[in-house]
């Protein structure tokens, strides 16, 4: 600090609320309203630097230069590894850490090089043509709230004394697309789907994972505003669940109000009504008009003063007004950004993420085959790699890449794109077919890029504003795929998407699929891994692959009805938790602690996972419940457990579940959440019941 430590902001001794409660009581209006947009001018007479709120951090420090890519965030949720993330979210933590140092010793307090981001999204991925479905960790309640959580902690830091960075929970609530609606769509959602699906996770970030921050949606819910809701904001997020830290708007979301909700008539009101409902920051101008909002009695100032405490509490919590001895994050010396030990977590995360969604005996391929083809408009880009909300890493390896590095000397490896990502353009089958024809394997990289799904204005070559109007193989890529079959060559279709990408004709056809998402920096060496056979894949899908838009609601439907495999009655293309292995596992001797319980206690439920084939693998073990007498509308049964673990050849574990009674719950027309006497189904195996490649057991239980 410039001046001397004499003020009671500065006693180390304080709470950080106290300290920020001194701060604010010594700011003018004016500065006050500077505070609260996230470019805050420096406050000199004070020694408040300059500070950007605005950070970013999806799967690796984004848009601040060199940082270690690792797989969108979706890929990560194929992992189906929680602990796993969390050591992803402690590395990229770790980058952030020793940039922002770094860069303030060099003067530079720019944009993302901060320390408060705006990670994780953890809305649910309703339907695949949301084209930031991306961005989340997939359809499902439980699984997104148990990454969520995982990514929060790993991003926020143990120490009692100081957070190591301000994890945002996003975009609350009830947000999941259309991208060209999102300023000024109206979420229409009853009770039991708000309470049952949409707001779980964000319980979960706020109650267990202690995150500090949560950022309101573009949409409104259920006719309210998010960035000014009092039902979101005030009556849930605080007062029911107990959140103290500060709520940011999404970036220009308050300017909405007026612009295109028309539920405010100018930017004074907008920021009156974000602010007095909780909306603490403002992403964007609006709040510049909080000068005028007082003026004219739409806010007081005390109103002010409690978002000003909540976001200076913040930035002494991450000791930006402390000496860097006192802070132990500080200390994280620049040469991690991009170090060895990320480079192999974002390997190790990469391979954890590949899911193989058919295998009729090709894989895993042997590295001294004599010819090994590889094509498709993904097989050499970056962008399939970095996917969006990126850093740059310069240790990228591009599929081709990976496949020349995993073969033998002796092998010949060709390319030929084949085609391109969009287009009716068939120049390149020629070539592509040619070299097919006496391939011992043709490795297809085809799929999606961000360049075809994303946020709004993001998606340079989406057709509905950043979402995807079909889950087809876009373009020409299908028909270059029935081309190199026909050619007689073994096809390895690898798809990397964010999304589910339905591939009927391949699934019948082709003998091998695997699903590679947009795997990050090492994504190409995790591919090969995969397909050479030096990593066993145990991906699970985190979301379900429809056969068609058929079997879908209209995508500007919030209700669950028919959506996810928590509703869909029909048979998809693949299942959610779907995956394949190189070995075999087998389930037995499923029991529960407890065949009757009260509405009140908790069971354990344990199985015996047996590794029964040739190779080391991980098997991702899945607990489903489905309730059976329920009065009402219930999912068909829902995920309340998992856990990835290892087995040699032969060797078996014991793994255990604790059922609590929340997770038996179901919901009635108010949203309330409750136990009902009645009997349950509980499944345990490699995917839901019902799945034959699952091999799950089912017992029942009763709730009396």
């Amino acid at each position: 600090m410039a001046g001397e430590r004499t003020h009671r902001y500065l006693d180390t001794s304080l709470s950080p609320r106290e300290r920020a409660a001194d701060l604010v009581s010594r700011l003018t209006l004016e500065e006050k309203v500077s505070q609260m947009v996230h470019d805050a001018p420096a406050v000199p007479r004070l020694d408040v630097p300059e500070y950007n709120w605005w950070n970013e951090c999806l799967h690796g420090v984004a848009r601040a230069g060199r940082a270690t890519v690792f797989p969108q965030a979706i890929g990560m949720a194929a992992s189906f590894d929680a602990p796993l993330l969390r050591r992803v979210a402690d590395a990229i933590s770790d980058e952030a850490r020793a940039k922002h140092h770094q860069a303030v010793r060099q003067g530079n307090r720019a944009q993302y090089f901060g320390l408060t981001f705006w990670t994780p999204n953890i809305n649910l991925f309703r339907d695949p043509r949301w084209g930031r479905g991306q961005e989340t960790y997939g359809e499902d309640p439980y699984l997104t709230a148990r990454m969520g959580v995982a990514f929060c902690k790993g991003l926020q830091g143990d120490d009692p004394q100081y957070l190591k960075l301000v994890a945002t929970a996003k975009h609350y609530a009830v947000h999941s697309g259309p991208e060209a609606d999102r300023h000024e769509f109206d979420a229409v959602v009853g009770a039991r789907d708000l309470r049952e699906t949409y707001l779980p996770a964000f319980r979960a970030c706020v109650v267990e994972a202690g995150c500090a921050s949560v950022m309101g949606a573009y949409n409104r819910t259920n006719g309210e505003v998010c960035c000014g809701s009092r039902t979101l904001l005030q009556e849930i997020l605080r007062q029911e669940w107990g959140f103290d830290g500060y709520v940011v708007s999404d970036c220009w979301a308050v300017r909405d109000f007026h612009e295109n909700h028309k539920v405010t008539a100018n930017p004074a009101e907008s920021a009156a009504l974000a602010v007095n409902n909780g909306c603490d920051l403002n992403c964007g101008c609006s709040f510049g008009s909080l000068m005028m909002a007082v003026e004219e009695d739409l806010i007081d100032e005390a109103t002010l003063d409690v978002a000003l405490v909540r976001l200076f509490e913040a930035r002494f919590r991450l000791g930006m007004f402390d000496p860097e001895t006192d802070v132990p994050y500080a200390s994280i010396p620049p040469e991690v950004v991009g170090c060895d030990a990320h480079r192999d977590l974002a390997l190790q995360m990469a391979r954890e993420s590949v899911v193989l969604l058919k295998n009729d005996g090709l894989l895993p391929l042997r590295k001294d085959l004599h010819k090994v083809v590889v094509v498709g408009p993904n097989a050499r880009g970056m962008d399939v790699l970095l996917s969006n909300y990126f850093g740059f890493s310069d240790r990228c390896v591009t599929p081709l890449e990976g496949v020349l590095a995993a073969v033998s000397p002796g092998t010949q490896v060709q390319y030929a794109e084949g085609c391109g990502l969009t287009g009716d353009g068939e120049a390149g089958f020629a070539q592509a077919v040619g070299l097919a024809r006496d391939a011992d394997v043709v490795i297809a990289c085809m799929g999606l890029t961000a360049r075809l799904e994303g946020e709004e204005g993001a998606a340079a070559d989406s057709d509905a504003g950043g979402d995807r109007r079909h889950i087809h193989l876009p373009g020409v890529q299908e028909a270059l795929l029935q081309k190199l079959h026909e050619a007689g060559a073994d096809v390895v279709l690898v798809l990397f998407s964010g999304s589910a990408v339905a591939v009927p004709w391949a699934a019948e056809n082709l003998p091998a699929i695997v699903q590679a998402w947009y795997p990050g920096e090492a994504g190409g060496q995790a591919v090969a891994d995969v397909l050479f056979g030096d990593y066993n894949p145990a991906g699970r899908l985190p979301v379900t692959v429809p056969r068609s838009l058929d079997q879908l609601p209209a995508f500007e439907d919030y209700a669950m009805a028919g959506r996810t495999y928590r509703f869909l009655a029909d048979e998809p293309l693949y299942r959610f938790g779907y995956g394949l292995s190189y070995t075999t596992f087998e389930y037995s001797d499923l029991r529960l602690s407890k065949e009757r319980i009260a509405a009140d206690e908790s069971v354990t439920v344990t199985a015996r996972v047996e590794n029964t084939g040739r190779r080391a693998g991980e098997e991702v073990v899945q607990l489903y419940v489905r309730d059976v007498e329920a009065t009402v509308p219930v999912p068909i049964h829902h995920l309340e457990g998992f856990r990835r673990i290892r087995l040699a050849p032969g060797e078996a574990d014991t793994v255990a579940f604790a059922l609590r009674p929340e997770q038996l719950a179901c919901y009635g027309d108010d949203g309330r959440a409750f136990v009902e006497p009645g009997a349950f189904e509980i499944s345990l195996g490699g995917g839901q019941p019902g799945d034959p490649a699952s091999g799950a057991l089912t017992a029942a239980l009763k709730v009396i």
